[in-house]
């Protein structure tokens, strides 16, 4: 079984496939490694593909002490799986929890990323929602206590997941039995660690505006905690595209993996290619009309 190590010992489960450019993918909280499937069938045929599991997430290693999850070192775990690869650069693509963990890996060793891509992440970001974000995690880190069916019965059913049900019930039903089997002791350390303590992305507009790596960020529509940040992760970074995908909640890269892939494959060929552009400052005047005085 192949494991990387993280700057902790922590072991790292990881699988790849293909050959050429390296692309990582990087799960959100309700799901895995197995998440990326529709991913990694299409990306392998052109790209190296490798997608890990999260500390927590077995068959990577599950450490007891809450205090061995942050969202630092959810960075440096990305980190290491390049570090054990010998992989000087890669895209690195990042679904909600994942999404929050490329984009400070982004953030933190932009040497190390060709590019990045922030989906579905920012749940929690808003000011006036902020509370609300703590208290709805503390009920879920709670439940954990009971088994993670109990948990995935109502987790995986969410405001932004009905939308996966509604189209594609085989594969909800997939992704249910997925969480489920899950460990109830990595999620709820995730959660304790990772997802409550996590900064909002608005905390971190003085590293977004200076951040150079190109990157992609993609949300659903009706994904509501995540439009917001979204948007404002577009305006603040200097070589950021944003990709809306319609009628969507969470999970876009399984509710709507044509066209997931599709935006991924159109963005990293514009990246090799060295066509990603950085945005043209006359493009923001302050006017929705007059160019910048000369």
């Amino acid at each position: 079984m192949p494991t990387a190590a993280a700057s902790d010992g922590v072991k790292l489960y990881y699988e790849e496939v293909g050959a050429g450019t390296p692309v990582v993918f990087v799960h959100e909280f309700a799901d895995d490694v197995r998440g990326w499937a529709p991913q990694v069938k299409f990306f392998a045929r052109r790209y190296r593909t490798i997608a890990f599991n999260a500390r927590g997430y077995p068959p990577s290693d599950v450490p007891q002490d809450p205090e061995r999850y942050s969202q630092a070192q959810a960075a440096s775990d990305i980190k290491a799986v390049l570090d054990h690869l010998g992989l000087a650069k890669a895209h690195v693509v990042g679904m909600s929890m994942g999404g929050y963990a490329t984009l400070h890996f982004g953030l933190d060793h932009p040497e190390r990323a060709l590019s990045i891509v922030v989906a579905g992440a920012g749940y929690g970001s808003v000011a006036a929602d902020r509370s609300t974000f703590h208290k709805d995690t503390d009920h879920v880190i709670a439940q954990f206590e009971s088994g993670m069916t109990k948990v995935a019965e109502f987790y995986t059913r969410g405001p932004t997941r009905v939308q996966f049900i509604a189209k594609d019930p085989v594969g909800w039903k997939e992704f249910y039995d997925r969480f489920a089997s899950g460990s109830a002791l990595g999620h709820a350390n995730t959660m304790r660690g990772v997802q409550r303590r996590r900064p909002s992305v608005f905390e971190l507009e003085d590293k977004l505006v200076k951040c150079e790596v190109p990157t992609l960020i993609m949300t659903g529509d009706e994904d509501d905690p995540c439009l917001e940040p979204g948007i404002f992760m577009k305006r603040k970074m200097r070589a950021a595209g944003l990709v809306v995908i319609p009628n969507s909640g969470h999970a876009i890269n399984l509710e709507e993996p044509d066209l997931f892939n599709r935006a991924l494959l159109d963005f990293f060929t514009a990246v090799d290619a060295g066509r990603w552009p950085r945005r043209d400052p006359a493009s923001q005047t302050g006017s929705s009309i007059l160019p910048k005085s000369r």
